[in-house]
């Protein structure tokens, strides 16, 4: 699928229009995302932060995904299942790969840059497989952003102007960019997910499940991050 395809896809996820309900329920909880972190970086010195930066972020993966699956409007209160989905593993996620990118952004900042792109579909994984732990997510993301890092970083780049056009307006336009950014993310996954994602989601005991065909995740072993 061209980066041209996943934005269109991206802007029927959302429902085609910058005031459309669904794309402004996601700006919604764009906000509620960036006040809650904002608020807890002002306290103990930000530690508030690292603990519910993780959870935070699954809980986003798991709107948006489940939004390009189903075309339905976001339930607010999911943004927070990353704090009830096995919480211990969803912070872990996130505050391991934070660490790992400072590491490698330690020895040259472009190693950094590629290990966040490597990372970045950890939430998403954990989304599909409950029972993975933030060591096979983010050993899957790696596997299956190999051959596609280049392809992420550009799709990035093609939101400058929407964020340069945003920024006119005393930078409340770029609000509406964020949720069109997440959305893109997730039709990215889209398209280079392991086969054997299981398609899980808790609310009302809906489930929606593709069958496994065959994807090994990588091994429990010692792994380079």
């Amino acid at each position: 699928m061209s980066r041209a395809e996943i934005k269109q896809r991206a802007k029927a996820q959302l429902g085609g229009s910058l005031f459309s309900s669904n794309w402004l329920l996601a700006l919604l909880v764009v906000l509620i995302l960036s006040a809650i972190n904002g608020i807890a970086a002002g306290f103990t010195f930000g530690i508030a932060a690292i603990i519910i930066f993780g959870p935070l972020q699954y809980g986003v993966s798991y709107l948006f995904l489940k939004q390009a699956r189903d075309g339905k409007e976001m339930s607010i209160g999911d943004l927070f299942k990353g704090f009830s989905d096995d919480f211990g593993q969803t912070l872990l996620i996130g505050l391991l790969s934070s660490i790992f990118i400072v590491l490698w952004s330690m020895l040259f900042f472009i190693p950094g840059i590629v290990k966040a792109y490597a990372y970045s579909m950890a939430y998403f994984i954990k989304v599909d497989n409950p029972s993975y732990d933030w060591k096979q997510c983010i050993n899957t993301s790696k596997e299956i952003t190999k051959g596609h890092k280049g392809e992420l970083f550009v799709l990035d780049l093609s939101f400058i102007g929407w964020l340069i056009v945003g920024s006119l307006c005393f930078g409340i336009g770029t609000l509406w960019v964020a949720p069109y950014m997440f959305a893109s993310k997730a039709q990215f996954y889209e398209t280079i997910k392991p086969v054997a994602a299981q398609q899980q989601y808790a609310p009302q005991a809906q489930q929606y499940a593709q069958p496994a065909q065959g994807y090994a995740p990588p091994a429990n072993g010692p792994q380079q991050f």
